[in-house]
């Protein structure tokens, strides 16, 4: 056989591996997107059964979204540091953490329990995160937006399909039957899949040459990344984006309810709050995906401009015309097709800017940001509260979105030219990258 010929062989091999690699990973993703996607719909049955007041059980919310974010650099250290074990060992440890945390929800008996389910799972399902959207900016430097879209698709689309069997389960077995038959089988999907898991080596994937958006020729330290400037301005944007759109994903069945419509028969006999979860779930995934790959054509502030608008519209929309059970549906749609996409567009960014080498680490560092968001999620609460509607939420949700578009066009695009100019002027008299 020729070398041209092997070489080519040799490429077909990798390129069907990764997209192997690929998805996998979205399984995975999948297999814990209930543990936030679906706790929308375990509230309400709780605090009925054990007489907990909800802003109490929605603390559990925001403990597991801080750990499944903000440990998520710990993790991400330990997969890089690891190498070609350290995708595998580490979601499969996190596969068993993510379905003990529900395990421990399906026994728990008071609130600080129920804390501790949320701080077992959110550990796990940070470290399935990481890892795989780790492992997806590694295996496609050619096709980053779409890969990272898809891998985290997994999480945003895959409560979709669960959504009317985790409400008719809690409805005739129970939420806790839920929680413990639900734990068991994500867990161990995870758990299997997980050997199967690893990084590219050296010459296994593309070259960055045919790449049409703006990427760094050098790949940045967590260290060194933590001192620029530009990638806090990126955290900032991440957590006002995130914040608006778990104010939503938390309550939206509370929204359902006090709208007036979470019962109202809308489609084949499921009720409005059923079809908007199966609609939200859809959209949330199909979102990160989609704008993913727009953002691997026009460029990732571009893109960013584009969805937030949209999502900034959405939520006012939502707070004005959402009263009615078709309304309700097509605008919560909206707003989750317009939010889910930072899970796509923020890692991308963030690889671009800093390299591949130490992808995991770094964009589990910025992931982070979505931890710090989740604690607005009871302030969102509060407000309601004082004011005595959603509509207050809603504007200043709204109002988050905007900033962030003026943010991408008008301060990180300009930085980021400036940033790659100084690189092909130090490439340019011979500096070597590192």
């Amino acid at each position: 056989m020729s070398t041209t010929s092997q070489a080519a062989g040799s490429a077909a091999v990798s390129n069907g591996f990764r997209w192997t690699q690929l998805i996998i990973g979205v399984v995975c993703m999948a297999m814990i997107a209930n543990l936030q996607y679906g706790w929308t719909y375990f509230v309400g049955p709780m605090a009925k059964a054990n007489s907990w007041d909800v802003a109490g059980i929605q603390v559990a919310f925001s403990i597991f979204v801080a750990l499944e974010t903000w440990l998520t650099p710990v993790e991400g250290w330990i997969v890089d540091s690891l190498g070609q074990r350290g995708p595998k060992l580490v979601v499969a440890i996190g596969g068993i953490l993510a379905a003990l945390g529900w395990l421990i929800n399906s026994k728990a008996t008071t609130l600080e329990m129920l804390y501790v389910g949320a701080t077992v799972s959110g550990i796990g399902a940070g470290a399935i995160y990481a890892t795989c959207v780790g492992n997806a900016v590694k295996w496609f430097p050619d096709r980053r937006g779409l890969a990272v879209g898809l891998t985290a698709a997994g999480f945003g689309a895959g409560a979709a399909v669960t959504v009317i069997p985790i409400q008719k389960m809690i409805e005739s077995i129970g939420y806790a039957d839920t929680f413990f038959w639900f734990a068991i089988f994500q867990g161990v999907t995870v758990f299997v899949l997980a050997w199967v898991l690893r990084p590219p080596l050296p010459g296994e994937v593309p070259s960055g040459s045919a790449v049409k958006v703006l990427q760094s020729k050098t790949s940045s330290t967590p260290g060194q990344m933590l001192k620029s400037p530009v990638f806090w301005l990126l955290y900032l944007m991440f957590v006002l984006v995130s914040a608006s759109g778990l104010m939503v994903a938390a309550q939206i069945a509370l929204i359902a309810k006090d709208y007036g419509v979470a019962s109202t028969v809308v489609l084949f006999g499921a009720t409005t709050l059923i079809v908007s979860g199966v609609i939200d779930n859809l959209a949330n995934g199909g979102a990160r995906p989609f704008f993913g790959w727009v953002s691997d054509q026009i460029g990732r502030e571009y893109t960013m401009a584009i969805a937030f608008t949209a999502g900034g519209i959405a939520y006012w929309l939502l707070g004005s015309f959402g009263t009615t059970p078709w309304t309700f549906v097509i605008c919560a749609a909206l707003i989750f097709f317009t939010w889910g996409e930072i899970f796509s567009l923020f890692p991308s960014t963030c690889t671009d800017m800093f390299g591949p080498k130490y992808a995991t680490t770094n964009t589990a560092l910025l992931y982070t940001a979505k931890g710090l968001s989740a604690f607005v999620v009871p302030l969102a609460n509060v407000l309601k509260s004082q004011t005595g509607s959603w509509h207050a939420v809603f504007i200043v949700a709204a109002i988050m979105n905007f900033v962030v578009v003026l943010l991408a066009l008008f301060v990180v695009r300009p930085w980021r030219i400036s940033i790659s100019q100084a690189e092909d002027s130090r490439g340019a008299i011979g500096q070597p990258a590192e």
